[in-house]
């Protein structure tokens, strides 16, 4: 009879048939006829029966019998051969069979027997046995919570565990945590995105949920409400201006800004007051106030909603009401009966505001061909209307740069419906919400009036701050690049020697701060932010980025609110104009750009018919088919085309600069921010 041996090579066990034996090595056949050498070292047992191929599949079943914690009971303290203990567990001599089973058993178990060489186990000391004992039953109850939380997600049941993780589901979640390893699996095996899976397990009533609590949960994680704040600083005593001031402002506008006067100098010719809410008073550097602004940057805008950069109170605070001497930083520029600048100071007092005058009041009565012919607008402070738009159109021709927003549209996006709470801000019912767009042509003389003032405040500013040495924030456009910097670089787009943010300090950072380092350079006082401060730098980068986030999320706003209208009037047939990144086409009458890949190869401009399918408000997408090429229709001009890349923003009075400046840089991406006048 043949002898046979049992080895271990990479950590497998292996019987053959031993066909030569030369003490210190074997020659060794396989079950499956292959040869090889062995180490005598590596032999675990030499046996006579069974075969060897017969000797595995024999002890596998009698090894997963064994109760290894017995098998523990049964080992010996020190160290041990599996071979010592087969008698004792038997109560016979034991067959290379059972041997095995023995060794197979105490290698299967390695929370009760630790591996000590060839052959050879200890047991494991109890204290770490019981520890061990426990972290696999923690991991075979978890194992079981992940099947159970599995199957109630295929089935469309939020899991208990989960609710609480569904904020961190959205942006960062922890994936060493249970639930989320069960999210991930019931995503896998539904082959659905995490948005969809939500929904469709009642994590979230409908999409805008997700995206408005995605955002939410990504950019305050500390929750959308303000802290408690102690009452700001006092303003102290100001002078009050000798000026009837106007603000024109979107009808929903609360963070009123600016302010614009005319006042008559007989024999010289106007006086015109750019007048700019001044927080910065009340707000102290280093403040509670200041943290708060600090950690939210901008106001963020959003159809029928928005997130402000400051509580209401304290806007209420600072805003330009109507009625009211509201502190201010006021620029003051003397101009002649034509309109060149003659000289200029800025003050910092309280201005009367004559008038919140509101957008959709007076522009129907801005009729360009009325104003050239010298009428004067038949609405309040008319005259004084005139006169800014007949000084902001010497300003353009002095700038040398055409408008950048005529021929453009801006789109006012009406919610009706429970959206947002008033108070809390808390998401109410979207679902329920309808939404009306309307179309607004850009570079009206509204538009041209407010843009052209508040350019020429920015760039004066900024050059003050420049040529008392006191740092800022500046808007820079130097071979087409805008850019954000400390430096006052030239802004090429707008055809100024340096741009400063400075006539928004309610809802945005940049402005705050300009208007910190102003207020300092006007009174001759050591300004918050030193030359070369890491504090300005900071400050710049997280606004830039926080900017840039917020807009993205206002453009997916928009999008969405784009998809229900068509979803709620059934709109299917629709026509639209071929962009430059084909094959995206801009629909006719909306915000909307969709893609359509079924489309031919089509100039840029061409126009077609589309048919679109039922948008998903989670992808926010839409399925477009083309249909035809529309017959009889031009394509449109070079000068047009330029038209055709325009991402389209809420409102005109949006910061018309910013405006401005962006669509003279052809691919502004990074740099295309939120309105700021939309509500």
């Amino acid at each position: 009879m043949s002898d046979y041996a049992l080895f271990e090579e990479s950590g497998t066990f292996r019987a053959a048939t031993i066909q030569a034996d030369q003490n210190t090595t074997l020659q060794v056949e396989l079950p499956g006829g292959k040869r090889q050498k062995l180490k005598a070292a590596q032999v675990l047992l030499r046996f006579k029966t069974p075969a060897p191929a017969q000797l595995l599949p024999a002890a596998e079943p009698m090894a997963a019998d064994m109760d290894p914690a017995f098998l523990w009971e049964c080992a010996p303290e020190t160290d041990f051969g599996f071979t010592d203990i087969a008698a004792d567990y038997f109560g016979h001599s034991p067959s290379a069979i059972e041997s095995t089973a023995l060794l197979l058993a105490m290698q299967n178990a390695p929370l009760y027997f630790h591996r000590r060489g060839k052959g050879m186990f200890r047991r494991a000391p109890p204290e770490i046995l019981k520890a061990a004992l426990a972290g696999a039953e923690k991991k075979r109850l978890q194992a079981e919570a992940i099947e159970r939380m599995v199957a109630q997600l295929v089935a469309g049941s939020l899991p208990t565990e989960l609710i609480d993780q569904v904020d961190a589901l959205l942006v960062q979640p922890d994936r060493n945590r249970p639930e989320i390893k069960a999210f991930e699996v019931a995503c896998a095996q539904t082959k659905e995105s995490p948005a969809a899976l939500l929904l469709r397990c009642g994590a979230f009533p409908d999409a805008y949920h997700w995206h408005f609590r995605r955002f939410a949960a990504e950019r305050f994680p500390k929750g959308i409400g303000f802290p408690e704040l102690p009452e700001p600083a006092a303003v102290g005593d100001l002078p009050l201006a000798d000026v009837q001031a106007v603000s024109i402002d979107d009808a929903t506008t609360t963070e009123i800004d600016d302010a614009l006067s005319v006042t008559r100098l007989p024999g010289i010719g106007w006086r015109i007051g750019v007048h700019i809410a001044a927080p910065g008073l009340g707000i102290l550097p280093g403040s509670a106030h200041d943290a708060v602004a600090r950690a939210r940057l901008s106001t963020v805008y959003m159809p029928g909603h928005k997130i402000t950069m400051l509580p209401d109170d304290l806007v209420a605070r600072f805003t330009l009401a109507e009625g009211k001497a509201c502190p201010a930083l006021s620029l003051y520029l003397n101009v002649s009966d034509d309109f060149e600048i003659l000289s200029h100071e800025s003050r910092v007092e309280r201005v009367p505001i004559a008038a919140n005058l509101r957008l959709h009041e007076i522009e129907p009565h801005m009729d360009i061909d009325r104003l050239n012919a010298g009428d004067i607008p038949d609405c309040a402070h008319g005259d004084t209307l005139r006169t800014l738009w007949r000084f902001a159109g010497a300003c353009a021709g002095r700038r040398g740069k055409p408008s950048a927003q005529a021929g453009l549209h801006d789109y006012h996006y009406q919610i009706d419906g429970p959206l947002h709470d008033k108070i809390s801000g808390a998401i109410l019912d979207p679902a329920a919400c309808r939404v009306h767009i309307e179309a607004r042509k850009r570079g009206s003389p509204v538009d041209m009036l407010v843009a052209e003032l508040m350019i020429l405040a920015n760039a004066t500013w900024g050059q003050l701050l420049a040529d008392k040495g006191v740092p800022g924030l500046y808007r820079g456009q130097v071979a087409g690049k805008v850019r954000m910097t400390t430096s006052a670089i030239p802004h090429e787009g707008l055809g100024v020697a340096c741009y400063a943010w400075s006539t928004s300090p309610l809802r945005r950072y940049s402005d705050l701060i300009n208007q910190w380092q102003l207020i300092a350079a006007l009174s001759d006082k050591p300004a918050p932010f030193a030359p070369r401060s890491a504090e300005l730098f900071a400050a710049m980068r997280d606004f830039d980025l926080t900017y840039a986030g917020y807009a993205d999320f206002q453009r997916r706003m928009e999008r969405y609110w784009c998809l229900r209208w068509l979803q709620q009037t059934g709109t299917e047939q629709v026509e639209g104009t071929v962009m430059r990144n084909a094959p995206n086409v801009r629909v006719d009458g909306l915000p909307l750009v969709v893609q359509v890949p079924s489309a031919p190869d089509l100039p840029v401009g061409s126009r077609m018919s589309l048919t679109l399918g039922a948008p998903d408000l989670l992808e926010l997408s839409v399925h477009s088919r083309f249909e035809n090429v529309l017959a009889g229709v031009e394509i449109a001009t070079e000068d047009d085309l330029e038209l055709l890349d325009e991402v389209p923003v809420e409102d005109a009075l949006a910061e018309a600069e910013e405006e401005q400046a962006e669509a003279s840089d052809p691919s502004p991406a990074p740099e295309v921010h939120a309105p700021d006048r939309s509500e």
